[in-house]
């Protein structure tokens, strides 16, 4: 089984992953569908696709052809079942909710072609689960992309219980033809990226909580002390603290283990609405969602 240069694609969900990942896959050659029930959306993720093409190209990364042919090898399309219809691999990046997620894979298995591997973006939600939602349990693997996408090396395989070892094989190759570096992993809670990921930004958390230090001394340490290249604060502010929220109870539900239970204060922050970038305020305050212009600490 392989899927190779100007194979064609599936991606579920215009939002940022979905975008970043359409963005890849035309980038390297493959024709694209990009659905989406909203057309705004679509239209937006275009928009936003140009945009970061316009930054490659600044960079050097890419010309002004390279920008043309990535955006001609996308199709925007607002119904999955058409969207899918001929599509040799389908990339799922719909919100990371588990309800929508086989909802979205029992329609998919049910107008894809038989021999289309199905693949998700989630970060935690069980690979197994999802395959069971479909007639090809062997066909279905975890891809989990770091955002932001065109920028970020790493692609996430997740093996779920019945995954193929062609199949796995065959997601591994695609994502060396994206230029990106494969790691596989095993269907367990938070898989590797977030089960250690997690649990350091929930401890952070934990630290202002009790007054040990506040948001830019927790961060600077992480930063000049162990060389992130972000604090964990401010990165759980760029991921979303309800995804973080979210992932994190995944966690606590899947081992039953108190060391996983989200923090009070990351609880409280979401029922507010302070969900970081994407809501102006989380950890720290931002100016019109711009992640990299930070206002001010709101905790000072």
């Amino acid at each position: 089984m392989m899927i190779n240069h100007g194979g064609l694609v599936s991606v579920i969900g215009a939002g940022t992953m979905g975008n970043g990942i359409a963005h890849v896959f035309a980038q390297y050659g493959f024709k694209v569908t990009l659905i989406d029930i909203s057309l705004h959306q679509l239209s937006k993720a275009l928009e936003t696709i140009g945009k970061n093409c316009e930054r490659q190209i600044a960079k050097n990364i890419i010309t002004e052809e390279q920008k043309k042919a990535t955006l001609a090898n996308i199709t925007i399309e607002p119904d999955l079942a058409t969207g899918v219809s001929n599509a040799e691999l389908v990339v799922e990046a719909a919100t990371e909710n588990k309800d929508l997620k086989l909802k979205i894979f029992k329609e998919v298995d049910g107008a894809a072609p038989k021999n289309c591997i199905l693949a998700s973006n989630t970060s935690s939600i069980s690979i197994t689960q999802i395959a069971n939602a479909t007639g090809r349990a062997d066909k279905v693997i975890g891809m989990h992309f770091m955002n932001p996408v065109p920028v970020m090396k790493l692609v996430e395989i997740i093996n779920g219980y019945s995954t193929s070892k062609e199949v796995t094989n065959t997601i591994v190759d695609l994502s060396r033809q994206l230029g990106k570096v494969p790691c596989v992993v095993n269907d367990y809670p938070g898989f590797i990226a977030n089960r250690i990921l997690m649990p350091m930004i929930n401890e952070a958390i934990y630290s202002l909580y009790e007054g040990v230090a506040g948001v830019e001394e927790i961060d600077t340490v992480m930063k000049l002390g162990m060389a992130h290249p972000m604090g964990p604060l401010q990165l759980a502010d760029f991921v979303g603290l309800d995804v973080c929220l979210s992932i994190l109870n995944v966690l606590h539900d899947g081992f039953g283990n108190p060391k996983y239970a989200p923090c009070p204060l990351l609880v409280n922050m979401v029922t507010a609405g302070k969900l970081g970038v994407k809501s102006g305020e989380g950890f720290y305050v931002y100016t019109a969602g711009n992640k990299d212009l930070v206002v001010s600490n709101r905790f000072k």
